[in-house]
């Protein structure tokens, strides 16, 4: 059985505009992060759990990205080809395309492939194929043709086979198909001429294909509607001969036979295949799961807003533009079972998808394998599920029947029978369940309100904002600053909105409420403690990056920096709010946000409270400054690059607000400070930089050096 799951959008931004589409998307070295290349001047990094983009690229106004960028796994930078010729490769740090590495090919690219355990693989328009790395080293080097004229390439892939690269791409010319087979590790290009069988001529809309040790199983979606099936060896007898193989039918008619573009296909598993189009000529578009092995169809999701028949799979996740916006839709397949195929196996399925036991004639699937064996098997596996089913009912039902009536008291104790048991592979549903169903009952029931079994629940470290989104709102409601406190470190995935409101309690409860509150204070037990236990009345030798607070100007950057008056010493080792209420503060320091998602809301926040926060983040700054590395101690404290993050998000916000409280005026001024001073700092390292530089050349020059010498080397 197969089933789709609830779709989200994971761009905000419309897609699919420039003049090619969307060209791809690509796994990054992070299973759970892809990049998403425009067809027009944009590669962008996405985060699919936290379905928030992680970083975005762009070529200069005029250039075209010609296609998708693809990640090295070998070394973790990123790749991408614009205006056909033109290399770049760059990594996450970088932030201008313009400036990054760049190489100018001698001949046009189709394709970079890259898969995990070897190199990256440049095919080029003309046929021929090269490693990245011996292409780097002769960027200009000549690329020869290896398809005839007019030919042109239509589709690709790449695979590791017993752990050799081959590459298979189908090329098309005056409606006749080939397919090239390149093995990488005896160095053989083999082509095979696709022959139609009895179906009229027809032109070939999508192609997708799996390898099964020594055969590539290519399948293609055809204008007539149907799906048909090409087997091809990976060692052909005579490679150099042009060889030929027949398309024969393996599903009828799956999508609309008029439609001539927004259809797609892809291989999900064995038996299991995706398609994208609709599948009768008046319906709107869809995705739907086919079974190749019984040639059912499994499920269907509609797709309203139409696509641009572009269909990707990484994992169990189908990624597609619905509309302008690119969309994920999980999916789930079940070992392929005779009764799964017909929907006669007991399944829970998502309300916005259709599971149609869809009939094909049984009598083209002759010569496919279908056979009593299999049938026989099929039974076999039916029979053993249902003999475990009826031994081993689910093991969350008796605690799902325990919140619906019985005491907090009660729930824990079954709840610490549950989490004492052996662990399923759909735990970490099971859990948002339990979960939704304790919300529920306090939905129903204010005054129930089971703290210590969301807590219990919580700490499993399987939960999500998304897997149980009125937790945190319960927790708001309740000023439960500990369940806060315990989410922001547990779930990736929270709005910038709920940080917000959270970073709103952290600020405006009492000090008498939170010394009530139990509070994890690992992120600032080191260095709060060491503050209040100490009675500076002199301190001598602290640089503060280079920064000294109390400096008016710094026109004279020569003069000692380790000179401190009195209140400024003060200044730097007093925290501004109690050590439970800055252990808050660092939960929101830690938690992950965009940037555009967030301002609107810290404009929300009132003016006191951005003071404190702000006086709290440049006091974390100051104790910062006191370590030669720049951090503070203690465990998961807040980083430098965090720290400075939102004190430019918090001015950003509400500068025009905060300028006008007379309490910021020193805390305003102590910043200005302190950036003119780094702008200074910067200008003198770039001073001894240009001296550095004459070092290293005059040391490049003098190689006929003795065993021993003295050099006087003067600097002006």
């Amino acid at each position: 059985m197969a089933a789709l799951e609830e779709g989200f959008t994971l761009s905000a931004v419309p897609l699919g505009a420039g003049p090619h589409g969307l060209l791809g998307v690509e796994q990054s070295d992070r299973p759970d992060q892809f990049l998403v290349t425009d067809g027009g001047r944009t590669v962008i990094l996405y985060k699919v759990s936290d379905q928030k983009p992680l970083g975005s690229w762009s070529v200069k106004q005029g250039q075209v990205i010609t296609c998708p960028a693809v990640c090295n796994f070998q070394t973790g930078e990123y790749i991408v080809v614009h205006d056909n010729k033109v290399l770049r490769i760059w990594s996450n740090e970088d932030v201008n395309l313009d400036k990054v590495f760049k190489a100018t090919l001698s001949a046009e690219v189709y394709r970079i492939h890259s898969i995990q355990g070897t190199e990256p693989l440049v095919l080029f328009k003309e046929g021929a194929v090269r490693g990245l790395e011996a292409l780097l080293a002769e960027p200009q080097q000549k690329i020869e043709t290896v398809i005839s004229d007019e030919e042109v390439i239509k589709w690709t892939k790449f695979f590791m086979v017993f752990r050799h690269p081959v590459l298979i791409f189908i090329t098309e010319k005056h409606g006749n198909y080939f397919a090239y087979v390149q093995m990488f590790n005896s160095c053989t290009l083999s082509k095979y001429t696709l022959l139609p069988g009895h179906e009229e001529k027809s032109v070939i809309q999508s192609f997708t294909a799996s390898v099964d040790r020594k055969v590539i199983s290519l399948m293609s979606l055809s204008s007539d509607g149907c799906i048909y099936k090409s087997l091809i060896p990976i060692h052909p007898n005579d490679p150099e001969k042009n060889q030929r193989v027949v398309r024969s039918l393996l599903l009828k008619t799956v999508v609309s036979g008029n439609v001539r573009n927004g259809v797609a296909l892809t291989v999900l598993d064995q038996d299991h295949i995706a398609v994208l189009g609709p599948p009768l000529p008046a319906s709107k578009e869809c995705v739907s799961i086919w079974n190749t092995k019984f040639q059912t169809l499994q499920t269907s999701k509609e797709l309203p807003q139409g696509t641009s028949g572009q269909l990707w799979y990484y994992g169990e996740n189908l990624f597609m533009l619905h509309g302008k916006f690119l969309t994920v839709i999980p999916y789930k397949c079940e070992v392929s079972s005779l009764a799964g195929a017909l929907g006669k196996l007991k399944h829970s399925q998502d309300p916005g998808t259709q599971t149609v036991p869809h009939f094909v004639n049984w009598e083209t699937s002759q010569g496919y394998g279908f056979g009593s064996q299999n049938s026989e098997q099929s039974k076999r596996i039916l029979r053993r599920r249902k003999i475990e089913v009826s031994v081993q009912p689910p093991p969350s039902k008796q605690l799902l029947s325990t919140i619906k009536k019985d005491s907090e008291k009660r729930i824990v104790e079954e709840l610490c029978k549950f989490l004492a048991s052996k662990q399923t592979p759909d735990f970490h549903t099971i859990i948002g369940d339990i979960v939704l169903e304790l919300l529920g009952r306090h939905k129903v029931e204010p005054s129930f309100y089971p703290r210590n079994a969301l807590m219990q629940l919580i700490r499993t470290h399987v939960l999500s904002y998304s897997l149980c989104p009125g937790l945190m709102e319960v927790a708001l409601e309740k000023t439960d600053v500990q369940m806060l406190q315990l989410c922001l470190q547990q779930f990736p995935d929270i709005p910038e909105s709920i940080t917000c409101a959270c970073l709103k309690i952290f600020l405006s409860i009492s000090d008498d409420s939170l010394q009530e509150a139990e509070i994890n204070m690992e992120s600032v037990s080191d260095y709060i403690d060491s503050v209040q236990e100490e009675k500076m009345e002199e301190q001598t030798e602290i640089l503060h990056n280079g920064f000294n607070p109390e400096e008016e100007n710094c026109d004279n950057c020569d003069r000692e920096l380790n000179k401190k008056p009195q209140d400024t010493a003060e200044e730097t080792t007093s925290c501004p709010v109690i050590p439970k209420r800055a252990a808050l503060l660092n939960a929101i320091l830690h938690s992950a946000y965009s940037e555009m998602f967030l301002l609107p809301h810290l404009k929300d926040i009132p003016a006191q409270h951005v003071t404190l926060f702000l006086q709290y983040l440049y006091f974390l700054y100051l104790k910062c400054s006191e370590n030669a590395t720049m951090t503070l101690p203690g465990l998961h404290p807040p980083t430098l690059n965090q720290i400075m993050d939102w004190i430019c998000l918090l001015l950003d916000a509400n500068f025009t607000v905060v300028v006008m409280i007379p309490e910021a005026k020193r805390l305003l001024l102590s910043l200005y400070k302190f950036v003119k001073s780094q702008i200074c700092i910067c200008s003198e390292l770039n001073k001894i930089e240009v001296s550095f530089r004459e070092l290293q050349k005059l040391n490049q020059e003098k190689n006929n050096r003795e065993l021993y010498s003295i050099e006087v080397l003067e600097l002006f």
